[in-house]
């Protein structure tokens, strides 16, 4: 339940705190004090959209929090603790949103900051608001089936059935991806054979063209090298004159002088491996000399491979290893085509497994549905008769569409909320027949029906009751306080047979504090209460009599509750 809220500077509430009890809270004032404003405060708490406009004027932020006691059994307990919000044995969970004229709007859960959707999926499991507006929900389909579905318990068959509704669904978008592949697959197909036949006959290597570059710049540098060759093995081994009998000779001075004194040792070692590394160097020197090949077709040959090469990269991909890599993709690619075919085909068979369970479930979902819509109809002609509409006649209606095309993803059925408000006029659709205080007490009635399936704590009616008045008035507040046992329910109301009802009563006063308009909110209990529902019954001047009939109406309640 919302156990507090807190309130600076929204619209003209300049500074607001309010403590909340269980039950059917009242709210009433003059009309323009500024009641709608605490609903509206409410809902952007729990998701609803902000502006500038909602700032008082002269600020820059607008401030609101509110504390929530989340009941025990609540679904959302389970998840906040997972998130981190709530301790294993916590259960209150305090929502602050800041409105800034810079626009820089920022949600807090328990201190934490969090996104607006996280707000939105949150609020919608803690507070139901239901104004003028709000009911004409009540004429689409996809709620009247979620009210028919809340009622005959059928939410979990309801989860299975959607379940499998997305695997089915997952199956046929797969099976017509696949069928748009194969209805192009013929001209895919081609270029594809295409590329990976010139890849497969260029039998690219990786760093192939960088072994062909080398190649190319020594074949067409042939004759240098051999000039080159030459010189430097004319060098080593020139008669009389080459590096290598040089140093023959020197070596065979250097052995004497060894033997002469042992100091010229390692001078005559070294001479020695300066000749052995010389003769080496010789014999390599020799070796690639006889190796080369100056054939003018083989440069001719790489000359037109490069070519091909180049040709393959730049179309490719840039290089070697990227042809590669797209020639594997495609050999993949063209067996992925070649087994289409058999794909579908199995898909196929999928489908059909995977449509015969969805079937299933949709027939369970229709006949409970059906028998749900029953026993619907008859609770709800007696709370409309409770609600002075005991002529009304209120059917539930469910057509199924099983067999007559693909199934949706709540099942076959389509539900229709019918209504009759003039004796031997046949029922009609909610919408063509309902004023807005019939759809006031048919909306009343249906939440009364659901209170004790209904896991939303918060119930909240804006001025639902309009419309109406006497007894009919009573007996929405008689329903309200009803509603008050099974969740915390709050209602602004001009009627004062609807004020009376209520276990706890609000009043909401606008005042001019100098050259500012403020709002205020008190709690009123005895004779304040008694005065306040005895201007709503009479006006500005509030006589004994009215005073009198105010307090018989809050005793009837407390008498009936």
């Amino acid at each position: 339940m919302l156990t507090e809220l807190r309130i600076l500077n929204f619209a003209i509430l300049e500074e607001l705190s309010l403590r909340f009890e269980a039950g059917f809270t009242i709210l009433t004032g003059e009309t323009g004090a500024g009641k709608s404003l605490l609903i509206d405060a409410i809902a952007l708490l729990v998701g609803g959209r902000a502006s500038a406009e909602h700032i008082r004027h002269g600020q820059d932020e607008a401030s609101l929090e509110a504390a929530f006691q989340i009941p025990d059994r609540h679904p959302i307990l389970s998840r906040l603790r997972d998130q981190g919000l709530l301790g294993a044995a916590d259960s209150q969970l305090i929502v602050r949103r800041v409105i800034s004229r810079s626009g820089r709007n920022r949600v807090y859960l328990n201190g934490s900051m969090c996104s607006l959707h996280a707000l939105e999926e949150l609020g919608g499991t803690l507070v139901d608001i239901h104004g003028q507006h709000d009911q004409q929900s009540l004429f689409s389909s996809a709620t009247q089936l979620e009210v028919v579905d809340a009622f005959g318990g059928l939410l979990e068959l309801r989860d299975r059935y959607r379940q499998a509704y997305d695997v089915w669904k997952v199956l046929c978008e797969e099976r017509d991806e696949v069928s748009a592949r194969m209805q192009d697959r013929a001209g895919r197909e081609e270029f594809l054979r295409f590329q990976h036949a010139e890849l497969e006959d260029a039998a690219l290597q990786t760093g192939e063209d960088e072994a062909l570059q080398h190649e190319r710049r020594r074949l067409g540098a042939s004759q240098r090298i051999g000039a080159l060759t030459s010189e430097v093995l004319d060098r080593l081994n020139a008669d009389g004159q080459g590096v290598l009998v040089n140093l023959g000779l020197m070596e065979r001075a250097l052995g004497e002088l060894t033997e002469i004194d042992a100091e010229m040792g390692d001078a005559s070692r070294l001479a020695v491996e300066a000749r052995v590394i010389l003769k080496e160097v010789a014999g390599q020197v020799r070796d690639y000399a006889e190796g080369l090949d100056a054939d003018p077709a083989r440069l001719a040959a790489i000359e037109d491979r490069l070519s091909v090469i180049q040709k393959l990269k730049k179309k490719y991909g840039g290089t070697i290893e990227a042809a590669l890599e797209l020639h594997q993709r495609i050999k993949h690619e063209l067996d992925g085509l070649e087994g289409s075919d058999a794909q579908v085909e199995q898909l196929g068979r999928r489908i059909e497994q995977q449509n015969a369970e969805l079937r299933k479930l949709a027939q369970q979902l229709s006949q409970k549905r059906a028998d749900a819509a029953k026993r619907m109809t008859k609770v709800v002609r007696q709370e409309l008769g409770e609600l002075r509409m005991g002529q009304t006649v209120f059917e539930v209606q469910v057509r199924s569409e099983a067999g007559e095309g693909a199934p949706g993803p709540d099942g076959v059925d389509q539900v229709e909320f019918l209504l009759s408000t003039n004796a031997g006029e046949p029922p009609k659709a909610l919408s063509k027949v309902a004023s807005g205080g019939e759809l006031s007490r048919v909306m009343l009635a249906l939440k009364t029906v659901l209170a004790e399936r209904d896991h939303v704590p918060v119930l909240i009616f804006d001025e639902i009751d309009t419309g109406v008045g006497g007894a009919v008035a009573a007996a929405i507040g008689k329903r309200l306080r009803g509603l008050g046992r099974y969740h915390q329910v709050f209602c602004i109301t001009h009627l004062p047979q609807v004020a009376s009802a209520a276990h706890h009563h609000l009043c909401v006063e606008k005042w001019q504090r100098g050259a500012r308009t403020v709002t205020t909110v008190k709690a009123l209990q005895g004779s304040a209460r008694e005065g306040e529902i005895a201007r709503m019954l009479g006006g500005a001047t509030i006589t004994k009599k009215l005073r009198e009939t105010a307090a018989e109406l809050i005793a009837g309640a407390l008498d009936k509750s």
